[in-house]
This record gives structure tokens, sequence and C-alpha cells, in this order.
């Protein structure tokens, strides 16, 4: 079945974790022992319904403050689709860990209180979906049984909504209103919203269409391993040579014409392997092995793409940068190491362009560094050549992260808006 990756965001007391739990239980995709230990921590606490957002807030921090810290990856399956719904925390201090969250989802789920509306963190949230691409955004207006299901109150936070995704690049949206607490169009249709003629939440995120989200027009395959068996009788896999790795964009098939780079050395594909036998063609996001017609030298970090749709090959890049470390900053003239796809090298930052302030949008060219949780633009020049396309345009080969290379922590992930100007 297809796979449909969703990250969750909201303002605090916004009702994520419960929602998130209530679309576990009424989809019945939680173990009983589980459910028992909910609803005794509920009963403990002295709660008057089963609180299950404790499904999703695992961490004892969690559970005490009543927040969501760390990212919670939840996985469930229906008959339609699999999921994986990675729970994303909403706190300024963990813009981070949404990042990181949200940083592979297809779908981002935006709670708002309808009590509220569109609040600085509602805001911040969806420009950071707008940020990573995530290319469609389900607005839950929850919490409307506290507003007596008035739906002027639902249309409000949808024209809100409107007006301030009207400044980012977000293309699609759907606005449903729910009640996580009663389970009101979470999974099924409720009597309680006769004027909401769209689907419950899950019926949505079975149906939705994300088959042409990936980029299948420009074929890259980024080579992570070369397979060689050693040993054995066997001549045949004695002479085996293939490339493994996940195809990052476009299509390749058996007989086509590609090029490695950044040797730029041609050949064909002879076979495409995997661990249920071979194929006849392989298309982003699959994992296989592939043989060349040729013994080439291809190597980890190398890259196949077609003679004629090659991406762009250059040292000197701007991207934009969402900063993990507490303990260093981002400034101008600091090395890195960078891990793009495959290939990992030294870079250095040339210069700190600005730094985005997320609820305001505006542009702050006057600092000198960014600290944790920051997002700015910056410009990179590496050690090696970079290939690569633009963020925009394919996730896979348009993003990248920062290491530090004497406590190798990952202090940045960044998007890759284009080759720099000055080169």
């Amino acid at each position: 079945m297809e796979l449909l990756r969703l990250a969750t965001a909201g303002s605090v007391d916004d009702g994520k974790s419960t929602l998130v739990g209530r679309l576990l239980f009424d989809s019945k995709a939680i173990m009983a022992d589980q459910l028992e230990s909910v609803e005794r921590t509920s009963a403990a606490r002295g709660d008057a319904v089963t609180d299950l957002a404790l499904l999703t807030d695992g961490l004892r921090a969690e559970r005490e403050q009543g927040i969501t810290i760390d990212v919670a990856y939840r996985y469930f399956t229906t008959p339609r689709r699999r999921f994986i719904m990675a729970d994303t925390p909403g706190h300024t201090e963990y813009t981070r860990n949404m990042v990181t969250g949200a940083s592979t989802a297809d779908l981002a789920l935006v709670l708002v209180d309808a009590r509220n509306g569109m609040v600085d963190q509602s805001r911040r949230h969806v420009f950071l979906a707008s940020l990573l691409r995530i290319p469609h955004i389900v607005v839950a207006v929850n919490k409307m049984d506290l507003v007596g299901w008035e739906r002027h109150a639902f249309d409000a936070v949808r024209e809100d909504f409107r007006r301030w995704a009207a400044r980012l690049d977000i293309s699609d949206v759907t606005f449903i209103p729910v009640s996580a607490l009663y389970g009101d169009n979470v999974v099924a249709r409720s009597e309680n919203t006769p004027w909401y003629d769209g689907p419950s939440l899950l019926h949505h995120l079975e149906e939705v269409f994300i088959a042409s989200d990936r980029n299948l027009i420009d074929p890259r395959f980024p080579v992570q391993y070369v397979i060689r068996p050693r040993g054995g009788g066997d001549r045949a896999l004695a002479d085996y040579r293939g490339y493994a790795g996940t195809v990052a964009g476009g299509v390749f098939a058996v007989g086509d014409e590609v090029m490695v780079l950044p040797s730029g050395a041609t050949t064909s594909v002879e076979a495409i392997d995997t661990s249920e036998g071979p194929l006849d063609q392989a298309f982003a996001p699959m994992s296989v092995t592939m043989r060349l017609a040729d013994d080439l030298d291809v190597g980890r970090g190398d890259l196949l793409c077609r003679p004629h749709n090659k991406p762009h090959v250059a040292s000197s890049l701007e991207a934009m940068v969402c900063w993990f470390s507490n303990d260093v900053q981002l400034a101008g003239n600091t090395s890195w190491l960078v891990k793009h796809t495959t290939h990992t090298c030294r870079t250095q930052v040339e210069e700190l362009r600005y730094r985005l302030d997320v609820n305001s949008l505006h542009r702050d060219s006057s600092v000198t560094a960014l600290g944790m949780n920051d997002i700015g633009r910056v410009v990179l020049r590496t050690a090696q050549p970079l290939l690569f396309d633009e963020y925009r345009r394919n996730r896979a080969t348009g993003s990248f992260i920062l290491i530090d290379e004497f406590t190798n922590a990952t202090v940045a992930a960044g998007m890759i808006i284009g080759p720099s100007e000055v080169q």
C-alpha cells in the first residue's frame, strides 16, 4: 500500500496531541495495554475523560507539563494506506525539532483553536511547512464544541489563514472543523456540522493524491555503496559489481543511457536489482542496486543522471538553514562538514546574508550569527563541488545537513536555493 508521511503541528493547548491520540484510537491503531496504561494515568491525574494525548506525549516531562517536546513517531495502517506520523512540538524553542520531524513529510496537519484563531505559533508552523516545501497542508480547526459549532468561527480561521498564506508559497490547503476530544470529523463525519460538506480528517488523509509530489522528471541516483561480493566459488557472483542507493528523482529503466558525475563518463543501465528480484525500471523513492554496462570508476558520493538532464555542479551555493546547536553559533568564515545526499566534505560559511523572523517574515541583515532555532540565508563554499538541484525542485538533492567535525553533532539543516552568483 502507498505510504503517507505526515507531520502534525499546533500551538500550546490547541489539542494537537489529543487529536493524534483520537486519530489512533478511532482508527483502532492502539494496543489494549497502551490504552489501559493511558486510562490508569488519566484516572490517577483526576481527568474526567481519558486523555488520549498521553498516547503521543511519551516523555515524562511532556506528561508533567502537558506539552510536546520531542518528535514522537507513530505508525498505523488503514485498509487504504500506510501512515508514518511525526507529532512535532509547537513551542518556539523546539523549532529545530519541528524542522527535523517535518523534513520528509508529504502532508502537514496544523491545528488551530477555534476560540483563539490564528496565533503567532500557527503562522510560524505554516511558514515552516512552506519553507520545507511540504506539498499538502490540512488546517484542523479544533475545539469546535467550545464555540457551539458556529460556522462563523470556522470561517474566521479560514480567512485569516488565507491572508497569511498569500505571502507564502502554498498551493494545496484543506480546512476541516473538528473536536479532538469527542472525535467529531476525525474518523467519521459529524452531525454537529451540517454546514460542512467536506471529508473527515482520516478520509482526507487516505485520499489525498501524493503520487505526483515527487520529482519524476529529473533522474537522480546518488551512489551509497558499491556491492562487490567476496569469496565463494561462484564465478558469476565474483564478477558482480552493483551500485546501491535510493532513487532521489526521476525514473531509471534498463537500457537507459546514464552519466556518472562528477567524472562525466557515460554508460547504460544493464540491470536493476532488488531484494525481491530484478526490475525493468526504478523510480523515487525506491532503494535498488544498479548494474552498469561498463566497468567504470564509480564510488560512494557519485551520482547517476541522464546526459542531457544534469544537476548543478558547483562549489558555491546559497541556502536557507535552520540552526540546531545551543553550543556553537553559525557565523561568517566558520567551517563545518556538509553531508549532501551520500557525499560529505568540508564547507565554509562565506556570508550570512540575513536572519529571517518566522513570525513577521522580516529579514534582519544586521545579524552576525545564528543561534539555536534561528533560520537564515547563507552562502557556502565547499571543498569539493556538490551535485545538487534547487530544493524547490527536488527535496532529496536540494537538502543537506551541517556537522561539527569535532563533536560529530548535527548543527543545522539546509535547503539549497541555487548556485551562488559569486563563484
